[in-house]
């Protein structure tokens, strides 16, 4: 289970004002308590700062990394920014969010991919843009698996996201992700997967409980990475009590560390 803290975000007022005014110790805290409540990786995002999102990149990686020892998910739609974390990038893996199968988006991304041989979030996603359905879904997945693998990126660094979209606005996009999920882990079981998991409730009132609903339906059809805030307990709570349950957790010892680190109180 890879669990990506997505914190560290310059949409989130707090990180972006800690970037304007350059304040480390901001970054280093929310960095420091993701990777203390659990996370596997930090997600590096600044893509709302484009007239200097290069510099800021760098600046964040840094910064981040004078604090905690983490593996980073360096995430932008800018390639030249995506460029300057995976260069600063030392410890572990790097992972990319991420590249899909539009024509440019896809050309531009998989050279850094190779590069750095770095693991890939890959989105569900063409030049015809959202597909509504598990089944045009997996085209672009099977388009997407045949080209990455071919370049030479190992499935076991593929990590799809199945593009969850609101209940709220589309009211089978649950079933459709779940569907998804499972023709995935079918057709192609070496892969990883990781999403946004809380796109699922966007719009609706108290989503943290249909985000919780939605952890465990996901993991229980091979769901293994999440783009979440580690620091929310009582998600990281479910998740460890959902992978006792589904023989990931070897003796209940994370659930039981979880009990006596006060996570389902």
């Amino acid at each position: 289970m890879i669990i990506i803290g997505e914190l560290i975000n310059t949409s989130r007022k707090e990180i972006s004002d800690a970037v304007d005014n350059r304040d480390a110790a901001c970054i280093q805290r929310v960095a420091a308590a993701q990777m203390e409540a659990g996370a596997t990786y930090l997600d590096v995002n600044c893509g709302n700062k484009v007239h200097n999102e290069v510099e800021i990149m760098a600046w964040l990686v840094n910064t981040i990394q004078e604090a905690v020892e983490a593996p980073l998910c360096i995430d932008s739609p800018n390639p030249k920014a995506l460029e300057a974390g995976l260069k600063l990038a030392k410890y572990g893996q790097p992972m990319i969010n991420s590249i899909t199968d539009e024509q440019d988006r896809f050309t531009e991304v998989l050279p850094l991919v190779l590069a750095y041989e770095a693991k890939i979030v890959a989105l569900c996603m063409d030049d015809n843009g959202m597909p509504n359905t598990a089944a045009d879904r997996m085209k672009v997945v099977g388009s997407l698996y045949a080209k990455l693998t071919e370049a030479g990126v190992p499935a076991g660094n593929i990590h799809f996201d199945p593009l969850v979209k609101p209940v709220s606005v589309v009211s089978g996009a649950g079933i459709e992700v779940l569907e998804t999920i499972k023709l995935i882990k079918e057709q192609y079981p070496k892969v990883h997967f990781a999403c946004g998991l809380s796109n699922i409730s966007f719009g609706l009132p108290y989503r943290k409980i249909l985000n919780r609903m939605f952890v465990v339906q996901t993991m229980t059809l091979g769901m293994d990475g999440y783009i979440l805030n580690p620091t929310d307990k009582g998600m990281m709570g479910v998740i460890y009590a959902a992978k006792a349950l589904l023989d990931q957790d070897e003796y209940c010892g994370d659930y039981l560390t979880a009990y006596r680190d006060g996570l389902f109180e």
